[in-house]
């Protein structure tokens, strides 16, 4: 295994011979609130065809919590933080495609490891290199909302011409659902709140807002029968009218979210892990179009790690309207 020696090169305040890290951890499934605790624990070696990197952003995500409640339950303590960017300081066995001082973004190896990417430093499965013009957050930010709005958008079957409905474009993964199926020349009405509706209708999205009259305010706007529909927001019993806005058809509408709902209307689901591929491959692909400003991921806010039960009060609130981003080599 190769070593950045930070004696030489102090990339943070935590040189990578420290024998201990930061990171934000649970030991019991419960609410994260209860069971999340930020604490001192080992630093983590790479095994073979791993990577670590001294952590300069993490992103947050409502699967942090549901991982805390006991999603994929597996050996324990575990971290959170799915995502991240920094800076890579150690290289295990059988890696031959980045080296150590690269800068790369990607995700956490959330079941190999004790931590995730919420701490000091983490252990990464799957990265790219982050492209020039691209900094820390912004990088960050992307694998979760793109490694799942194109899984929902290719599961979904969308292609040029046809009629989408994005509703909760307002998500960071809705928000990056109507950008794909832009790229794919399909025509996209969205529901969304004040905070993104201009930077929708900019990108080329019909928009409405969500509650009562969904329907016909969304029909109105597609001037056309809707071909597909993809529900990215949170769980509100609209499964119903959105089967109704494709025609009756459950099986033109896929969830993210409603897997209860789904199940019993017939509505198919995108994130449940079952049969499905992550194309891990299409991050370097999206890095490069949000580096040259033609994708993009919206972050509502940045907080220092020691800062981190701000964040996840906001996360919870589920008001967070954007990507919370916590900044390890800040503090």
């Amino acid at each position: 295994m190769k070593n950045l020696n930070n004696s030489s090169n102090e990339m943070n305040n935590h040189a990578s011979t420290s024998p201990t890290m930061r990171a934000i951890r649970f030991h019991d499934y419960g609410e994260p609130a209860d069971v999340l605790r930020l604490e001192q624990v080992a630093v983590p070696e790479p095994g073979p065809g791993r990577i670590r990197v001294m952590v300069q952003a993490c992103g947050l995500n409502p699967v942090d919590r549901v991982l805390c409640r006991g999603l994929f339950a597996g050996d324990l303590p575990r971290g959170i933080g799915l995502e991240l960017s920094g800076i890579v300081d150690a290289i295990g066995e059988g890696i031959t495609d980045i080296a150590i001082g690269d800068a790369v973004l990607g995700t956490a190896d959330y079941a190999g490891s004790p931590s995730a990417g919420a701490s000091d430093r983490a252990i990464m499965d799957h990265w790219v290199r982050i492209p020039a013009g691209l900094d820390f957050v912004q990088a960050a930010a992307l694998p979760m909302a793109v490694l799942t709005a194109y899984r929902s958008i290719e599961n979904l079957g969308v292609r040029q011409g046809h009629n989408v409905l994005v509703h909760g474009a307002g998500t960071t993964v809705g928000f990056a659902a109507v950008q794909i199926a832009l790229m794919r020349d399909a025509r996209v009405v969205a529901t969304a709140g004040d905070t993104y509706a201009d930077q929708l209708r900019a990108m080329g999205a019909a928009v409405t807002s969500y509650g009562d009259g969904i329907v016909d305010r969304v029909t109105g706007l597609a001037g056309q029968p809707v071909d597909l529909v993809l529900d990215t927001a949170p769980v509100s019993n609209v499964l119903p009218d959105l089967i109704q806005i494709a025609d009756g058809d459950p099986q033109r509408v896929i969830t993210i979210s409603d897997f209860a709902a789904a199940a019993e209307l017939g509505v198919r689901t995108s994130g449940t892990g079952e049969g499905e591929t992550v194309r891990y491959d299409v991050l370097g692909k999206f890095a490069m179009h949000a580096a040259d400003d033609k994708f993009t991921v919206p972050v509502a806010g940045t907080f220092a790690l020691k800062d981190w039960r701000t964040a996840l009060d906001i996360s919870e609130s589920g008001h967070a309207r954007g990507k919370l981003v916590l900044l390890p080599a800040s503090d």
